[in-house]
């Protein structure tokens, strides 16, 4: 203990700049858990968490027996797993590119890269319904250019997994790119003009230098994907397919089954069991993510 107070009263000035965000983490992520209470209780309004009455398991046992959960269930973890593969592939794809670029070039690529991340999903939405709109939209408009018969986008469910894919990868492909070309940046220059002297190409220096110095980075980003892989972009799915019921079969996740079981059942308990049965689930894939990988590759492991 007094070993702790000194190391404390040694880095007072680190520690008084740290307190803010202390505060911040302590208000918004430890003083919430106060309503873990909430998965086991039939909450009353009036009664507050702490006296509404206890029910068990009631809300687990609501939300594990419906037909619904298994829908969300597969397609929240099918969904999200294509996002990480997909994902990872194409941005290191352009993380590889952009390093072989001028660098007064760089940053117009990656501005350019970068503008769909800090797009709104609410306007994202609007973009792909001036697509898809069932008489105004672009590719209807294109289809019966060359004599065919416009699609019912909003009510086929068929078409999303398509759609819900290339604008999952179009928003953030910006972001995962930039995380890996800042990766490439620390790679010492010395590598790559020795296997320039033994006569490799470029395909040989990315195959043989670039990408093997990325796997700790990409196994680390796997790795917290994985972890949140029963958690969805709620706006993704809510806001890009405009809520349309005819496409829940395809589009519908534990996110926005979670949202519409509060707003039109108002059941506080079930939605609470529901996101209590994420945090859980996802901890545990960390955990036994990172147990795989350590038992591969301790180096690369998270912890």
């Amino acid at each position: 203990m007094q070993r702790i107070i000194q190391t404390f009263i040694k880095n007072r000035g680190l520690t008084g700049l740290a307190l803010p965000g202390i505060a911040i983490l302590i208000l918004f992520n430890y003083v919430p858990l106060y309503g873990l209470l909430l998965p086991f209780k039939q909450y009353k309004y009036d009664l507050g968490i702490w006296n509404s009455p206890w029910t068990g398991f009631d809300n687990f046992e609501f939300l594990f027996n419906g037909n619904v959960l298994l829908r969300v269930l597969r397609n929240t973890v099918l969904y999200n797993s294509v996002f990480i593969v997909l994902g990872t592939f194409i941005s290191v794809g352009f993380a590889l590119m952009l390093f072989e670029l001028s660098r007064k070039f760089v940053r117009v690529y990656q501005t350019i890269l970068f503008v769909p991340y800090f797009i709104s999903w609410v306007v994202a939405g609007f973009a792909f319904m001036a697509l898809l709109d069932m008489d105004y939209g672009i590719l209807n408009q294109v289809l019966g250019f060359f004599g065919q018969a416009p699609i019912m986008w909003y009510n086929d469910p068929k078409y999303w997994p398509y759609i819900l894919v290339v604008a999952a990868v179009w928003k953030g492909i910006g972001y995962g790119s930039i995380i890996y070309y800042a990766a490439l940046m620390g790679i010492d220059s010395e590598y790559y003009e020795a296997a320039k002297i033994d006569g490799a190409g470029k395909l040989r220096c990315a195959i043989s230098i670039s990408i093997p110095s990325l796997w700790p980075i990409i196994t680390l980003m796997v790795i917290l994907q994985i972890g949140s892989i029963f958690y969805s972009d709620f706006g993704l799915f809510y806001n890009v397919t405009l809520n349309s019921t005819l496409l829940y079969p395809t589009t519908d996740v534990i996110d926005t089954f979670v949202y519409r079981s509060l707003i039109d059942m108002g059941d506080m308990g079930m939605s609470s069991a529901a996101g209590f049965f994420q945090s859980i689930t996802g901890f545990t894939l960390v955990l036994l993510t990172n147990f795989a990988v350590r038992k591969i590759n301790s180096d690369n492991a998270l912890f």
